[in-house]
């Protein structure tokens, strides 16, 4: 009787960690970013009715991925403009990889890549590639993505399906774009890579902080694409930050999963060589270009980096690269942020003034962050009462289990609990 829920939990799991490989390896082959999604969720259809009657493969990860090829090969075998093709080659297909696409000084040889530029396609508004590109490649579901973006839900699921629905009939091939193509895709690229690295490393939903499987991912990526346009600084720029962010990594989280806040992190557990990475490739984004929102952003993690304790953090340079941030990149998210560095610099009723400002701000509206951040301000300035509604609010929106343990202990240790 145990072995159903095992299995269930098992390909919730994998399906949710190997769905972005099986449908980039599978759209190698069909040529079509839709019709891989559906047979990745073929596959899992598959595993849904087999895992539980069968066990756990010892590698789930290779049995999704081959069941979802098999028939990606029965599919293209069915085609008529295939068929002759095909009878040569299926067979091949069948025990085989793809063949390699032909050699180029250029070329993407990855495919996780190759489905980024390709759900990138400026066909494409930017909103639609961001979305689908986290969906297909980020694994996340539409709550998640829409989390992310700070939109209802059903405006990302239309924009996916919109997305797809527009690929498909403008024939956009699963290709490697080069020259022009490839640099006006590029700016897209970068956001999703972080976009995916972030839901990673501060997760919107469930019951971890951290899905480590997404900020690999995302930084194996930006460092692929870092060695492939050596002269683009904000490339560079990209992961040093991620570099940044990931050598925190082992701090963030306590034995048993508690979030452990920035000012109370053992630094001696932040990874030396990620944050020796982050530096030698900031270090190629300034010498490749003007510091671009990336290599702000960088800068900022480099201060951090650079503090041996918190007491030590230069926050009056953080709120400056953060005002230049603003000026850059100009968001609701980047100003919350600059409030808390201007609440370190000058005190916590500078910064209250800033995130003040923010509460009309409709993008923020179902944000836990600006209520937490507005807690801890009001907190520090002895107004427990009004922090005190700021945490439960705060605590009420988050749809991570282990940040509304946070908040709760926050809220509990205010004077008068």
């Amino acid at each position: 009787m145990e072995a159903q829920p095992t299995a269930a939990h098992a390909i919730e799991t994998v399906f949710r960690l190997e769905s972005p490989r099986v449908v980039a390896g599978v759209a190698r082959i069909v040529r079509d970013v839709g019709i891989a999604e559906e047979l990745a969720q073929d596959a899992l259809v598959a595993a849904l009715e087999r895992w539980p009657r069968d066990g756990v493969p010892d590698n789930p990860g290779a049995w999704l991925m081959a069941t979802a090829r098999h028939r990606a090969v029965d599919l293209v075998r069915r085609r008529e403009t295939y068929a002759r093709k095909l009878a040569e080659m299926g067979r091949d297909l069948e025990t085989t990889a793809p063949p390699e696409e032909p050699a180029d000084p250029e070329d993407i040889d990855d495919d996780l890549l190759r489905l980024v530029f390709t759900t990138c396609h400026p066909v494409l508004s930017t909103e639609a590639r961001t979305a689908l590109t986290l969906r297909l490649l980020g694994g996340l579901t539409t709550a998640e993505i829409a989390r992310a973006h700070l939109v209802p839900e059903p405006t990302i699921a239309q924009r996916i399906v919109r997305a797809k629905r527009t690929l498909a009939t403008k024939n956009v091939a699963f290709e490697v774009p080069y020259g022009p193509d490839r640099e006006a895709r590029l700016g897209s690229v970068l956001d999703v890579i972080y976009l995916i690295f972030n839901e990673g490393y501060a997760a919107t939903a469930g019951d971890d902080l951290l899905r480590p499987g997404l900020c690999e991912d995302a930084l194996r990526l930006a460092r692929v694409l870092s060695a492939l346009m050596p002269k683009e600084s904000e490339v560079h720029a990209l992961t040093s930050l991620l570099e940044f962010q990931a050598s925190r990594t082992a701090a963030r989280t306590g034995p048993d999963g508690t979030p452990v806040l920035l000012k109370d992190q053992n630094r001696r557990r932040w990874n030396r060589m990620l944050i020796a990475r982050g530096i030698r490739a900031l270090g190629r984004a300034d010498a490749t270009g003007a510091p671009g929102p990336y290599a702000l952003q960088a800068a900022i993690a480099a201060c951090h980096a650079h503090a041996y304790t918190y007491e030590e953090t230069d926050w009056r340079t953080i709120a400056t690269l953060y005002g230049l941030l603003a000026t850059r990149a100009p968001s609701p998210v980047v100003e919350l942020n600059r409030a808390v560095a201007v609440s370190m610099a000058e005190g916590p009723a500078e910064g209250l003034k800033l995130v003040d400002a923010l509460t009309a701000e409709s993008a923020l509206r179902d944000y836990h962050l600006l209520p937490s951040v507005r807690g801890d301000l009001l907190a520090r300035l002895g107004r427990t009462a009004e922090a005190r509604e700021e945490f439960v609010r705060a605590a009420e929106l988050t749809r991570n289990e282990r940040e509304r343990q946070l908040l709760n202990a926050k809220l509990h240790s205010l004077p008068g609990q």
